[in-house]
């Protein structure tokens, strides 16, 4: 019986282009570091970033995989990050009963931003 999401991966050839930017610009905050493999905190599911020596270059379709990520006030976090560089494929926006924006991280991986509205 499955009870539960324990992690999603995230593989890239370098980890040093997606560490930083999970890290410093997203400001999620690793809770385990060791060479070649990464895993920041969480309440629920960990996020991990490792590198795998299969995967090259950027994603090939960025919308196969969508990591939500859960925020207080969506405006404010798209300003920040915007601020910070982040460039946007969406605009935060209401969806029914929650508030969205999508980016991309550096290997083209898609990433939202999700606010209950």
């Amino acid at each position: 019986m499955i009870t539960g999401i324990h992690s999603v991966l995230v593989w890239t050839e370098d980890l040093s282009r997606l560490v930083p930017f999970y890290r410093d610009v997203l400001g999620l905050k690793p809770s385990m570091e060791e060479e070649g493999f990464v895993v920041f905190q969480s309440d629920g599911a960990q996020l991990a970033i490792g590198r795998h020596s299969q995967v090259q270059g950027r994603a090939k379709d960025p919308n196969r995989i969508m990591i939500d990520l859960q925020v207080d006030d969506c405006e404010a976090e798209y300003q920040r990050l915007k601020a910070a560089g982040v460039e946007f494929t969406r605009t935060p926006s209401q969806d029914g009963g929650i508030i969205i924006a999508t980016f991309l991280d550096p290997d083209g991986n898609t990433i939202q931003l999700f606010q209950p509205a």
